[in-house]
């Protein structure tokens, strides 16, 4: 006698129901059971992926901040190296000179100076402000400061040289060799010290001994006198007289 006879088993509430019909009513219960198994385990595995996720960019967020800490660390560690060393940042050099080759030495030092993290001035004077010469004025000048203006070099692409100057030959020479072997021209060194922010300081007590006037100087110049050079100096680890 099988159980669907006997009321046993699944079936043993649904005794005396055509057995057609228990048959329905017992695979529809087992449907049921089995769905209700079935998203109590997708849930149960939703919150462990979720959980494993959450574990995953938990450890990806502590590996960034350990990474932005260690980051953060070098850098104060190279700001205090900065500023122990903070004395040797400023550079001052005193330009006197009015030669070609002395002021391209002048110049180099200056950008190679900015170049390494320095601050450089450069204290223009007496001859070394016809370097900064862009042009020549003579209107509402003395007869004597005229003369000078004519006699001295209209600007930078015009100055002689220390030696060898044979009457401006060694000068043209001179620039041809700079630009054979790749090396800047004087007016491309100022112009290169200025855009990388050398501060450069026009003596106002040459300026006015030997007659030039703000117009005839180069723009984004500054203005001093012997006061504002010793206080950069005195603040500088390296000072130049060139």
């Amino acid at each position: 006698m099988t159980s669907d006879e006997t009321g046993e088993g699944t079936g043993a509430g649904l005794a005396g129901v055509d057995p057609a019909l228990r048959r329905e009513i017992e695979a529809l219960i087992e449907a049921r059971v089995e769905a209700r198994v079935e998203a109590a385990v997708e849930a149960r595995l939703g919150a462990a992926v979720e959980a494993t996720s959450a574990g995953k960019l938990d450890a990806q967020l502590v590996a960034r901040v350990h990474a932005l800490e260690g980051l953060i660390s070098d850098a104060q560690a190279r700001l205090e190296a900065v500023e122990a060393k903070g004395a040797l940042e400023q550079v001052s050099i005193l330009v006197f000179s009015g030669d070609m080759d002395r002021l391209i030495s002048a110049f180099i030092i200056a950008t190679g100076a900015i170049a390494m993290g320095c601050e450089v001035s450069m204290y223009f004077t007496f001859w070394g402000l016809t370097g900064l010469k862009k042009k020549t004025i003579y209107a509402d000048k003395s007869l004597p400061e005229r003369m000078l203006a004519a006699m001295l070099p209209g600007g930078a692409s015009a100055l002689g040289t220390s030696r060898m100057n044979m009457l401006g030959m060694g000068p043209a020479l001179f620039r041809s060799l700079m630009r054979k072997h790749n090396v800047e021209s004087l007016p491309d060194l100022i112009g290169l010290a200025r855009e990388m922010g050398v501060k450069m300081v026009a003596c106002q007590m040459a300026m006015g001994v030997m007659g030039i006037r703000r117009e005839e100087l180069i723009d984004e110049l500054e203005y001093g006198g012997v006061v504002t050079y010793l206080g950069d100096a005195i603040d500088s680890k390296v000072t130049l007289f060139i």
